[in-house]
């Protein structure tokens, strides 16, 4: 028997001003057709993802009201409906990363899950700690506190990973000045992403 669990839809990186600098989209799991395919157009991702910046504008501002500090994970934005929410981060120099979840984007099969999570004899090394995530990511409802938190060190490790090549021009999008900023085009870093997108599941520590 087959078993959903949440997967990531789309890996969003917003500059720091407003300004789309690399989106991923990823296929879910589509239980009509039984086929893989993205849970949203191109299109609705980038405005799902424009939609979350007000979110982040109006926590920043709630707790630098209330004297308190505010970390770089901003925790779930936004419950787009019954399948897919938004989750954010924003560095110390104001780039966000944004991680859209499908809650049921990826069927795993449930026997599977269960011959990796028994820790037997022939479970050992990296089938052991597989087992662990896959059993955990089968018996979640939801996403708990920290899910995200491989996800988005990930991403910001990607992302020092870019500045750190001296052929890479940083974001400097000025809307005052006229001047539009560039996306990322590096194909590193569009790897990185991918391999993140794909490689978490729900209970997994490290990317």
């Amino acid at each position: 028997m087959a078993t959903s669990i949440p997967s990531i839809a789309c890996l969003g990186v917003i500059g720091r001003n407003n300004n789309p600098l690399h989106i991923s989209i990823f296929p879910s799991h589509d239980p009509t057709t039984n086929t893989l395919t993205p849970a949203r157009t191109p299109l609705q991702f980038s405005l799902l993802l424009s939609s979350t910046l007000d979110v982040f504008d109006l926590r920043a501002r709630h707790h630098t009201a209330g004297g308190t500090g505010l970390s770089g994970d901003f925790g779930l934005l936004h419950a787009v409906d019954e399948r897919l929410a938004a989750y954010g981060f924003e560095t110390n120099t104001g780039v966000r990363f944004i991680v859209v979840v499908d809650m049921r984007g990826r069927r795993i099969d449930a026997s599977v899950v269960g011959g990796l999570g028994a820790g037997g004899a022939g479970a050992t090394g990296g089938d052991a700690k597989s087992g662990a995530a896959a059993k955990a990511a089968a018996a979640a409802v939801g996403l708990r506190d920290g899910e995200m938190k491989p996800v988005f060190r990930a991403m910001q490790t990607a992302y020092i990973r870019l500045l750190q090549n001296p052929f890479y021009e940083p974001d400097e999008h000025s809307p005052p000045g006229g001047r539009g900023g560039k996306k990322i085009t590096s194909r590193r870093f569009a790897a990185d992403m991918r391999r993140i997108g794909e490689a978490w599941t729900p209970g997994v520590t490290s990317l």
